[in-house]
């Protein structure tokens, strides 16, 4: 079971950045497909989200990292 956390930790240390760039994709796309007058609420939408998503996966790429040192070991 050890070994399971610590492999997970792994994947969840990677899986954080690419929902990162993921969103920042997104966030692109859509602001450039946005027209002149939904700009502006597009923008604030995308920066909400992107504010509230960086924190959730900055403590994922944490967790993922306690996990592969094994800091949670019985």
């Amino acid at each position: 079971m050890n070994l399971l956390k610590k492999y997970l930790g792994i994947v969840w240390m990677l899986l954080a950045p690419t929902i990162i760039a993921f969103l920042f994709l997104q966030a692109n796309d859509k602001i450039a497909a946005a027209t002149v007058a939904n700009k502006t609420n597009t923008i604030l939408q995308w920066s909400i989200i992107l504010v509230i998503f960086i924190p959730i996966t900055t403590g994922l790429f944490i967790f993922g990292k306690y996990a592969w040192n094994n800091e949670y070991e019985e």
